[in-house]
């Protein structure tokens, strides 16, 4: 009979596996040294999540925030731009600048022609697109709040990949707050 599933193990794992891949990167992500780091075995983690693929989609899955609750009952520009801003500062610090780092790399693996991870970049952007246009839909529905969505999002992706490769952030915020002040009118 197999042995169930331990939820605050698996969940502990999730967690440790987003620092890893934050700390070494994910172009020589191996099996056997992240679960020599993460005290487990590659065959428990195997177990637990089938792929490594599947391994790191799923622990990305747990650091992402709900999106739809980030820009719901926003009545003006203004609120708009100050959630943007929040997000971006809680983004780009503490364990929000972690997944960010992760989430940078696993959207570059995406675009490799069928790339393992291709699937979930989609749904990952599709989820901040949709959100963030559900808001700005609310405040302006005739200034295009898809493309307009679309332009921030790419925008402060583009910005955050600045900051981690550079690490201006006095720079990069500036960028940021310009980005987000001047597209939500």
């Amino acid at each position: 009979m197999a042995r169930p599933l331990d939820h605050a193990k698996r969940a502990e794992i999730l967690d440790a596996v987003v620092r890893y891949i934050a700390e070494r990167g994910l172009a020589d992500l191996s099996l056997r040294p992240l679960a020599a780091a993460l005290g487990t075995s590659s065959r428990m983690l195997i177990y637990y999540f089938g792929t490594k693929e599947e391994l790191l989609v799923q622990a990305l899955a747990t650091h992402r925030p709900d999106l739809t609750a980030v820009f719901a009952e926003v009545h003006d520009a203004a609120a708009l731009r100050e959630r943007l801003w929040d997000f971006w500062r809680a983004n780009t610090t503490g364990s929000g600048a972690v997944s960010v780092r992760v989430m940078l790399q696993v959207l570059g693996a995406a675009c490799a022609p069928h790339g393992p991870y291709a699937g979930y970049a989609d749904k990952a952007t599709a989820a901040f697109v949709t959100a963030l246009t559900a808001g700005l839909r609310a405040l302006n529905p005739d200034d295009e709040p898809d493309v307009v969505a679309t332009v921030l999002v790419s925008g402060l992706r583009g910005i955050l990949q600045d900051r981690l490769i550079t690490g201006d952030t006095e720079r990069t915020d500036r960028a940021a707050r310009r980005l987000i002040d001047h597209t939500i009118r």
